[in-house]
C-alpha cells in the first residue's frame, strides 16, 4: 500500500518568493516539480491569491496582476474556496492569535487538509504548536 503523498499549503509569501525569484524560490520551485508528477500536493487559499494580486498590483499594476495569474492558473496549485467553513475556521485562528486574516486562512487550509504550511512569514511562528510550518529562508 503506497503512503499518500505529502501535502502543503502555501501561503502569499511562499508563492511570491517563486514568482518573483527571491530567496526561498529553489524549495517552492522542487515542490512544484514533485506536484506536477504527483509526488506532493499543492494549496493555495483563493484569499491569498487575493493578497498576492492586491500586493502585485500595488508594486507593479494591474496588467502586472493579470500575468500573474496567469502564471499561477499553469501550476499544479490547487486554489482552495473560500467557503463557510474556511471562513469560520480563519475567524476562529484570527480571534485567538495575532495574525492577520489572510495568513488566518493559509493557516485554516493547513489545518484542514492536514498539510504543511511553507511558509517565511515569521507571524505564523505564534502558530507553531498548532500548525506543521516548513519555513523558507529569509534573505
Amino acid at each position: 500500500m503506497n503512503a499518500k503523498p505529502p501535502s502543503y499549503v502555501l501561503d502569499s509569501f511562499a508563492l511570491l518568493s517563486h514568482l518573483q525569484d527571491e530567496s526561498g524560490s529553489g524549495r517552492v520551485l522542487a515542490l512544484l516539480k514533485q506536484a506536477q508528477i504527483g509526488d506532493c500536493r499543492l494549496s493555495l487559499s483563493l484569499i491569498n491569491l487575493g493578497e498576492i494580486c492586491y500586493l502585485i498590483e500595488r508594486r507593479r499594476g494591474i496588467r502586472a496582476v493579470y500575468l500573474t495569474l496567469a502564471s499561477i492558473e499553469n501550476l499544479p496549485v490547487e486554489i482552495l474556496p473560500a467557503d463557510r467553513d474556511a471562513v469560520l475556521a480563519a475567524a476562529h485562528l484570527k480571534a485567538n492569535y495575532p495574525i492577520s486574516y489572510a495568513d488566518a486562512f493559509a493557516a485554516a487550509a493547513a489545518l484542514s487538509c492536514p498539510a504543511i504550511l511553507l511558509t517565511a512569514d515569521p507571524e505564523f511562528e505564534r502558530l507553531a504548536n498548532t500548525i506543521q510550518i516548513e519555513w523558507l529562508p529569509i534573505s
